[in-house]
């Protein structure tokens, strides 16, 4: 595979909510995820960000899904960007809160940088989070 085919197969496991256990091929042992938005700042690696996803998607948010809109790879960079909408509504367990049934439709953004050996070096996803948790009833 492309690192770009590698890079959208990545993406597509770790929305589809496999968890580190679907997703850790694809992925460089320690590859690098940063996130400018309040649930992740703590969240330092992509392992982690694949595994909050899971717990999100098997939790609060049962039944989620993604839309993928567009995606792009700039070779000089090994770089794929990859821009989606997440659906979810808050109908189960372990939410910050009660469920709400409230549901969200948020746009974001993967950048994700390939290594040599075509394994995803480092991850930053570029999201609205302030706008997700509001319409969710989570702030």
């Amino acid at each position: 595979m492309t690192p770009f085919e590698v890079a959208t197969e990545f993406f597509h496991s770790c929305e589809s909510l496999k968890g580190w256990a679907g997703c850790q091929q694809f992925v460089a042992s320690d590859a690098e995820f940063s996130a400018q938005c309040e649930p992740l700042t703590e969240v330092t690696t992509v392992e982690g960000y694949c595994e909050w996803m899971a717990g999100l998607g098997g939790g609060p948010l049962k039944g989620c899904y993604y839309e993928l809109h567009s995606s792009a790879y700039d070779e000089s960079t090994s770089t794929a960007l990859l821009f989606g909408t997440f659906h979810g509504t808050h109908v189960g367990d372990g939410g910050p809160i009660p469920a709400t049934n409230k549901t969200t439709a948020s746009d974001y953004v993967y950048s994700i940088t390939m290594d040599q050996q075509n394994k995803v070096s480092r991850m930053t996803k570029i999201w609205n989070a302030p706008w997700a948790l509001g319409e969710l009833g989570w702030v």
